[in-house]
């Protein structure tokens, strides 16, 4: 076997992880909380997760349990996480996500379970792992050398990701252009979306608790790659590279551990206890979780969890300003000022704080998400279908950043008058 160099695997990650074409598929990944409709304190067992996953009829689309084809995955402190397949467009994308989240909630609420949509679960109840995975152990024991931030994301807290695709190499929709604004409307999408200011039922004094969690975790993984590096194929490759490896799969029943400190390149180069192959380059990119991470399309991460179907804006709001150059423009107009070139990288950047922070309270982030919001409706206005669509991001535009807030401020509402100790209630199915 061809032993892998630096070289190869830089050309390997720039060819796998930017596809090149026209902007065509739309996707989202969401995830939720799941709790108990009689005693939501209490963690719910992974085997009564399990029931209800089974219990969804089969022949769906690809042979899956779900109509449109959506993915399911168990995360690590028992979230589920439902994936859509790509879809061409907008609206199809919205049609088959909502087709199998019905199919899903009816099939948690036969076994008296609800799904809850918020960045971070507000109840005060254990939060454990719940699976027991060599990937998540390893997962575990390497954040853990760090504070308590990577097993409090990993248990405790939920998104929203919209995938688009890369781009072109040149045009209206080329890769760079798209891969700077997705960065650049990251506080925007971090402030109107915060969801979650209360941890273990106690308010964090953070509208995005999620959001600070991650920033504070470690940062050749999570912090976004330079982004004044010109081609960004090339400055994604070099952060693979210089990426701590979280783990070094092995046969079943050894630990999936790694060196301390040890780097990709480092890897590459001699240390460790073998030489790396294409698969464990492959693997690495997989526990990377920077703001947007390039799979071949873009997946933008830094959205919380929302309640019921509130997952339908930021899918709306983001491939609106990302595929239409006329509202491209206008949101790089304003968003351009916000990040600081000489400071922090993002989500460490004073910008990103003030949004995980203050959320739309703070004026400057307040301004530039009523001006993306109003290009997007200019946007969805010429989408042919999209009136409901553009209906649902007009009406929380006026109730959240018009208003100087978020649907974190509700929560806070709730705790502070004392009407709700629960979640708020999933949308019946």
């Amino acid at each position: 076997m061809t032993p892998l160099t630096e070289s190869g695997a830089r050309s390997h990650v720039s060819g796998v992880c930017f596809k090149i074409g026209p902007p065509r598929l739309v996707g989202v990944e969401v995830e939720w909380f799941v709790h108990d409709d009689r005693c939501p304190t209490r963690i719910v067992p992974p085997d009564r997760i399990h029931a209800a996953l089974e219990s969804l009829p089969l022949g769906g689309a690809d042979g899956t349990s779900l109509p449109s084809g959506s993915r399911l995955t168990l995360e690590p402190g028992g979230q589920v996480e439902l994936s859509s397949p790509p879809a061409t467009g907008l609206l199809a994308c919205v049609d088959d996500t909502r087709r199998d989240l019905t199919a899903l909630r009816a099939a948690f609420a036969a076994q008296g379970l609800r799904l809850t949509g918020t960045g971070t679960d507000p109840l005060a109840r254990p939060r454990r792992m719940v699976l027991d995975d060599p990937r998540y152990l390893a997962m575990e024991r390497f954040f853990d050398s760090a504070g308590p931030w990577g097993r409090i994301m990993m248990t405790g807290t939920a998104s929203v990701q919209v995938c688009l695709d890369a781009g072109d190499a040149d045009g209206p929709h080329a890769v760079d252009r798209r891969w700077r604004l997705a960065h650049r409307l990251g506080p925007v999408l971090v402030a109107a979306f915060a969801n979650s200011p209360l941890l273990d039922g106690k308010p964090t004094g953070h509208r995005s608790t999620r959001q600070t969690v991650w920033s504070r975790m470690d940062p050749t993984r999570t912090l976004a790659p330079g982004l004044d590096h010109g081609d960004p194929r090339e400055a994604w490759a070099q952060y693979v590279l210089d990426a701590e490896v979280l783990c070094v799969r092995r046969p079943e029943g050894l630990p999936w551990t790694a060196p301390s400190g040890l780097t990709f390149r480092d890897w590459l180069r001699g240390a460790g206890e073998r030489p790396p192959t294409l698969a464990d380059l492959d693997y690495h990119r997989t526990t990377l979780f920077p703001p947007v991470r390039p799979r071949g399309h873009l997946e933008l991460r830094m959205i919380d969890a929302q309640p019921g179907d509130g997952w339908v804006v930021p899918a709306a709001l983001v491939t609106a300003l990302l595929d239409d150059p006329l509202a491209a423009d206008t949101a790089l107009a304003a968003l351009e000022p916000l990040e600081r070139a000489d400071g922090p990288r993002p989500p460490r950047s004073d910008v990103w704080r003030r949004a995980a922070t203050l959320a739309v309270a703070d004026p400057e982030l307040r301004r530039a998400t009523l001006t993306c919001f109003a290009a997007a409706d200019a946007a969805l206005g010429r989408l042919p279908g999209a009136g409901r669509l553009r209906a649902a991001v007009a009406e929380f535009a006026e109730r959240y950043p018009a208003r100087g807030r978020c649907p974190a401020d509700d929560q806070l509402d709730a705790l502070r008058s004392g009407a709700r100790r629960t979640p708020p209630e999933e949308a019946a199915p």
